[in-house]
């Protein structure tokens, strides 16, 4: 497993260290699911270095948050994360993964547990969201994080569970 802090960068994204850094996450960060808790402390820690480590190295990595727009690209994603930290951390927990993979893909497919601040005091909020990670030169790195609204009726899955166990 990654551990907390494991992957640290500078701000200038040309730095020797960022791209040590992001050596480093490939080393430690062996599998998709080492990526994924890299990403989900850096949204804990609204550590923008870290979150961007676990991200590949594409023009064409998307990103799409609850209502709002497809943002596209390394530049865009950072900008969104940006401004998000901004407002303070993230405190999303992913819950009820349900993963596919193959040789140079994943997709994972969770519910987030989103703990809110609001007038009322702390409240949860549910979000579907689906990751996607290839295996780049670099390592496993997220191209894909999509998000839509959840409700609280998402907390238990709806369906059948599979009649065949493999």
């Amino acid at each position: 497993m990654l551990e907390r802090g494991t992957i640290k960068v500078s701000t200038s994204p040309n730095s020797p260290s960022m791209k040590s850094a992001k050596m480093q996450a490939a080393i430690v960060g062996g599998t998709p699911d080492d990526i994924e808790q890299a990403f989900y402390e850096s949204l804990h820690n609204a550590d923008l270095e870290q979150l961007m480590a676990c991200w590949a190295e594409e023009d064409e990595i998307v990103c799409v948050h609850p209502g709002g727009p497809r943002v596209v690209g390394p530049g865009a994603i950072r900008a969104v994360f940006e401004a998000m930290f901004a407002n303070g951390s993230v405190q999303a927990f992913p819950e009820r993964v349900h993963k596919i993979q193959s040789l140079a893909s994943a997709v994972h497919h969770l519910v987030e547990r989103v703990e809110v601040i609001t007038p009322q005091g702390p409240q949860q909020a549910w979000v579907i969201a689906t990751n996607v990670y290839h295996k780049t030169p670099q390592g496993w790195r997220m191209v894909a994080h999509h998000t839509s609204p959840g409700t609280p009726h998402d907390a238990a899955d709806q369906g059948m569970p599979p009649a065949v166990l493999h």
